[in-house]
């Protein structure tokens, strides 16, 4: 749902297409990523990540959450979700990571690291997934829009 909802407010928001032109098979497709794969990979991540990543000292099992988390989940799930829209909309996977995956990658830099230091930090497991959600309303809504460039 909140793939579908950062989606809409692309469409609405930024690029302003209104209803009569709102392009619904887009935003079926953020929702069918974001439920399909998004979400499942993120619970188990957490799930792993917290398992897995402790270190002696609190601060440094944060800090290694987060350079593990950066280099790891968000470089993939860039991949996955840029490689998946190009294939559902039927276009080259690889045009599509050519053109978008550098400039949002140093995006997601920009935005995640310190999100996730705060989530880890502070957020009980259970509701980690719940935050980068939260979050993800606005990044969704990037990510919509990057997707769509290009296109007529």
């Amino acid at each position: 749902v909140l793939f579908a909802t950062g989606d809409v407010m692309a469409q609405q928001g930024v690029e302003r297409v209104g209803l009569d032109k709102h392009n619904f098979a887009r935003t079926g497709r953020m929702a069918l990523y974001g439920g399909a794969v998004f979400g499942p990979a993120a619970t188990t991540w957490f799930k792993f990540l917290q398992n897995r990543i402790n270190l002696a000292n609190a601060n440094a099992t944060i800090a290694a959450r987060v350079l593990t988390d950066q280099t790891v989940f968000a470089s993939t799930n860039l991949f996955c979700f840029l490689s998946s829209m190009a294939i559902m909309e039927g276009t080259s996977p690889k045009d599509k990571l050519d053109a978008a995956y550098w400039p949002a990658l140093q995006k997601n830099w920009m935005l995640w690291p310190a999100v996730q230091a705060i989530n880890f930090k502070l957020v009980p497991l259970h509701h980690r997934v719940l935050v980068v959600n939260v979050v993800s309303l606005g990044w969704n809504c990037y990510l919509s829009y990057i997707n769509s460039q290009g296109k007529s």
